[in-house]
């Protein structure tokens, strides 16, 4: 049974489409800037739009799970969400929080601390509102009829996100102080607790468009939260090596950073085995491409390509480059904003009834955005590889390297706009399928499966 309080997912859905497309505007700013147009400067520093590029990019995400988090809770605890209303409040006071920060990036009203630029008194604000989510959804599933590994994942890993937020809360006098207490949130979110949010809703997704047994596909989950907890908080010793900690960090970091990748390959492994394990022929296609895309494309880039630069010898070379970055988007496309956009996919025909899944615009969506991503990584990891070589083995100046590599941004900027040439093809698929109504969804609601065979 569909419940009608999850078409409050669209609008939280709806909001991601508008983030990522304001990401997207600043990402090329930046990437003209690297090509040495930077004509903008006066108005938006590179600092400036940096801040505001990877801001936007934390907050569509999370938006995206929040939005996954109203559609899936209900379906997996048997009830309508707990309040309505204090979803819709929730949602606003978030909007009015970013619009707040991006705002205040472009008047120097931030944090100088990579990736937690937001003002600390917006902090609060912040806690208050992923308060109000939490409590929301907990509610929904404390009184729920059912009680799912899939919906309890989800729930812990949203849970423990907003506890990890509050070590970078903390001010201190010490940098190495700052900076270890700071990667408690950074780290341990996108290789932590993210990753249970990404298991929660790929184990969601399976069973919906596989349909192997619940119980096979959750038993797996239990793996691969097993792996991201192994793996996942040692693994932090990898962004210790060079701030003043102890050595053995270098060993800790080192070590549990090879174990990493092999949650994601779990992931992408018990994907694909769930796939080839069903007889079923879903009809929603495009969603399970995005579903197996995500399990797959995150291990290449939150695995591999985060494995290739994390042990400390060869860590001493590539921090602070744009070898980082070249892991960096391929693991954040791949592990979580691809599962954000199959969850969207998955969930659109079934909050508005109309069927538009298989069309040539989302094929090219998928295939464009995931070339274009392919080719961005590409272009980071010769300019990373280029910077390596000529600043940190060959000694040149830091600027004159980046004089360099300038002509390394004209291929990324080619591939950026195939991106989001991707992009704009979801975003208007999106659109097409129009706002989610109590019509669509039926007086009594409409099962997944009935919407899908057309019935």
């Amino acid at each position: 049974m569909k419940y009608k309080s999850q078409k409050i997912a669209y609008w939280f859905f709806a909001t991601c489409m508008l983030l990522l497309s304001l990401q997207l505007v600043y990402g090329f700013i930046l990437g003209f800037a690297r090509m040495g147009f930077d004509g903008l400067h006066e108005w938006i520093p590179f600092n400036t739009a940096r801040a505001t590029h990877t801001n936007l990019l934390v907050v569509w995400l999370l938006t995206g799970f929040m939005g996954a988090a109203h559609y899936i809770i209900p379906d997996e605890s048997g009830r309508e969400i707990y309040s309505e209303k204090l979803a819709f409040v929730q949602l606003i006071s978030l909007i009015v929080v970013g619009v707040i920060s991006i705002i205040g990036f472009h008047f120097n009203f931030w944090e100088g601390r990579k990736f937690l630029e937001i003002p600390r008194p917006l902090d609060y604000l912040v806690v208050i509102n992923v308060l109000l989510f939490l409590f929301n959804i907990g509610m929904t599933l404390w009184k729920g009829e059912k009680h799912s590994t899939t919906g309890l994942v989800l729930y812990f890993g949203l849970f423990a996100a907003a506890l990890l937020y509050l070590p970078g809360m903390i001010q201190f006098n010490s940098q190495t102080l700052d900076s270890y207490f700071r990667w408690w949130v950074v780290h341990l979110w996108v290789e932590g607790v993210w990753e249970l949010i990404m298991g929660g809703i790929l184990s969601y997704l399976l069973i919906k468009l596989t349909g192997v047994d619940r119980e096979v596909i959750e038993k797996w989950l239990y793996v691969i939260v097993g792996l991201t907890f192994l793996s996942g908080i040692l693994g932090t010793g990898h962004h210790y090596y060079f701030i003043g900690v102890p050595a053995y960090w270098k060993v800790v970091g080192g070590i549990f950073s090879m174990l990493e990748p092999l949650a994601f390959l779990a992931m992408a492994m018990f994907a694909v085995a769930m796939y080839r394990k069903s007889g079923r022929n879903h009809p929603n296609i495009i969603s399970l491409f995005w579903t197996i895309g995500s399990a797959i494309m995150s291990f290449v880039g939150a695995g591999f390509l985060g494995f290739a630069h994390t042990l400390p010898q060869v860590n001493l070379y590539t921090h602070g480059t744009l070898i980082t970055a070249m892991h960096g988007h391929m693991a954040f496309w791949g592990a979580y904003a691809m599962i954000v956009l199959a969850i969207i996919t998955y969930a659109m025909p079934l909050l508005t009834g109309r069927k538009l899944w298989n069309n040539s615009v989302g094929l090219y969506a998928f295939w464009a955005s995931n070339v274009g991503m392919l080719g961005m990584t590409g272009a980071f990891a010769v300019a990373g590889i280029a910077q390596v070589y000529l600043e940190r083995k060959f000694g040149l100046d830091f600027l004159t390297v980046q004089k360099e590599i300038e002509v390394h941004f004209l291929g990324l900027v080619l591939a950026a706009i195939v991106f989001t040439s991707g992009i704009i093809a979801f975003i208007i698929n999106f659109i097409r399928f129009g706002i989610p109504s109590d019509e669509a969804l039926g007086e009594e609601g409409m099962t997944g499966d009935a919407v899908l065979a057309g019935r």
